[in-house]
């Protein structure tokens, strides 16, 4: 199938560009993540350009579901094959706890290829930050996708300055799209986080922020709903009153509105998300990740929601 960057039916009958579609049209078979922790902090958390991290970050820095940093990264792949409990033909080796270029280009390209050297392994995905891509790393990303295919995930969560600054991100917009220019010059798949419910953000600048990033010409999206974890600043801000979440209707519609500015091959890789339940403050609505799923898959089909519609 030819896609276009505009609307599309898709073979696998969903409204949207899934991930499971993209894989099997990348590798031919069926591919899983494996989620490893290559024992990295935050220039966010250590001083360098803040700390404690983004005010919606835990502890685990979103690689809660990682395998053991304590353990060698050959170690941590058989644990993560372990924790799937599903069949898989390939892997994807998925560097996903805090940010996985923030340290020494010699250790970065040690502990990439030691993960990249399984013949299931058919590709590597690492999570980042925009401002730790400086041109030693991405020469590195360079020479690793000369061997196979290189995956970047970038957590940008708005376009709005005005609430990257609320939400203590660290870097500016101008910084994002630069190192976006250098991962696609590379021909690396770049993939954006984008969190839906940031405080004081309306459903139009949602939908601005998703708009701007397909005309940027990303590979990959992950819509995530704003969780409220414990531990975070975020958790006080909603104890003490200061922050509402969203309510379930309006984040179907808010996810509806999004994929319909998203151009029609760009990848979804995720709809919503999954805090640890024994950490997860609000909205509790949110617990049931499967349930959730197939109530907004039941949404986008009655409301004849169509990814690419409104591009």
């Amino acid at each position: 199938m030819d896609f276009t960057r505009s609307i599309c039916r898709y073979p696998d009958g969903r409204p949207y560009y899934s991930l499971g579609l993209y894989m099997r049209r990348q590798f031919g078979r069926r591919v899983y993540k494996l989620a490893l922790d290559g024992g990295m902090t935050c220039p966010n958390r250590d001083g360098t350009v803040g700390y404690g991290g983004c005010v919606f970050c835990s502890a685990g820095g979103s690689g809660e579901y990682a395998a053991d940093a304590k353990l060698s990264v050959a170690q941590q792949l058989r644990q993560a094959k372990g924790l799937l409990r599903r069949e898989a033909t390939g892997y994807i080796a998925y560097f996903q706890a805090y940010t996985n270029t923030y340290g020494p280009v010699e250790y970065l390209e040690q502990i990439f290829s030691q993960a990249m050297e399984p013949r299931e392994i058919v590709a590597l995905s690492v999570a980042t930050r925009p401002d730790c891509l400086g041109e030693p790393v991405t020469a590195l990303l360079d020479r690793l996708s000369l061997q196979k295919p290189v995956w970047v995930e970038l957590g940008l969560q708005t376009m709005h300055e005005e609430t990257a600054r609320k939400i203590r991100r660290g870097y500016e917009l101008p910084c994002f799209e630069q190192a976006v220019r250098r991962l696609r010059a590379g021909g690396h798949a770049v993939i954006v986080h984008v969190i839906l419910g940031l405080p004081g953000e309306d459903l139009a600048m949602m939908t601005e922020t998703v708009r701007y990033l397909g005309q940027l010409g990303i590979d990959g999206i992950k819509l995530q709903l704003l969780h409220v974890l414990k531990g975070t600043e975020l958790a006080g801000w909603y104890r003490q009153g200061n922050l509402s979440v969203m309510e379930k209707e309006a984040y179907f519609e808010a996810v509806s509105r999004c994929l319909e500015v998203l151009p029609g091959d760009v990848a979804v890789h995720r709809l919503t998300g999954d805090g640890p339940k024994d950490m997860l403050v609000a909205p509790l609505w949110s617990r049931d990740k499967k349930r959730v799923l197939n109530e907004l898959h039941h949404y986008l089909k009655v409301n004849g929601v169509m990814q690419g519609r409104a591009v």
